[in-house]
């Protein structure tokens, strides 16, 4: 049986953009479907989840962030958004709703595509070269992070992690007691080295709302003051399964 194409749902009310970003993307191999209304898009996600969203945030319907916080609340379909916007604070309450990625207008499409391979790539590959084997589950205390399976239970409950803070949360605990810039973090996790560093910020501080046991005082993924990160955990061992 010949595996299907990923499919992408572009979502942007520029014609001109959204019928490059489908062109560039079904050379690269995908199927591709393209809508211009933010709710419409938001019902077609729903109704059938695509692999990938590439999300504008100034729609109409519905705008691209409130797009994205819904889709993110049901689905943990990866987003990768594009804005027009230049001010920080937009991207990152973007990052904070559960977007992957983003990319800023006007943008080159070669680097859109790579994004969007990258983000596929990482959500539903194998974790890096750096990655234990496939039986390998990492414990801390009541948090246990199954490699294989891509799913991590806190207390023997599920936690709701999009693909990038899965993947995030695997390449730190897995490298325990070693910081990592946030560069480095951004080319191991990500899959390139010099981008917008807060994005990592983001990504850290959303997996801490969800792993620690009190976020504003982490005990897992701490602080190194001037440097970036390091996966510090509260019981710190591992085991085989």
């Amino acid at each position: 049986m010949v595996e299907a194409l990923p499919r992408i749902l572009v979502v942007d009310d520029d014609v001109t953009v959204s019928e490059v970003v489908a062109r560039y993307l079904e050379r690269d191999g995908y199927r591709v479907e393209v809508r211009a209304d933010g709710r419409e898009a938001l019902d077609r996600a729903l109704a059938e989840p695509p692999d990938l969203v590439v999300l504008d945030l100034m729609l109409p319907g519905m705008d691209g962030l409130e797009v994205c916080r819904r889709l993110r609340a049901i689905a943990p379909v990866p987003i990768v958004m594009l804005t027009a916007r230049t001010q920080e604070s937009d991207r990152i309450l973007g990052l904070d709703l559960g977007a992957d990625d983003y990319v800023s207008k006007p943008f080159s499409t070669k680097e859109l595509v790579a994004r969007v391979r990258a983000v596929l790539r990482r959500a539903q590959g194998p974790l890096d070269s750096g990655a234990p084997g496939p039986g390998r589950v990492h414990v801390d205390g009541d948090l246990e992070v199954d490699v294989a399976a891509r799913e991590a239970r806190l207390g023997g409950e599920v936690v709701g992690l999009t693909a990038r803070e899965f993947e995030l949360l695997a390449f730190l605990a897995r490298h325990p007691r070693r910081a990592f810039t946030r560069e480095e973090v951004l080319e191991h996790v990500w899959g390139y080295r010099y981008g917008d560093t807060s994005t990592v910020t983001v990504h850290v501080r959303r997996l801490r709302e969800k792993i620690e046991p009190d976020p504003a005082h982490p005990v897992r993924i701490v602080t190194v003051w001037g440097v970036g990160y390091r996966w510090e955990g509260v019981a710190p061992r591992e085991a085989a399964v």
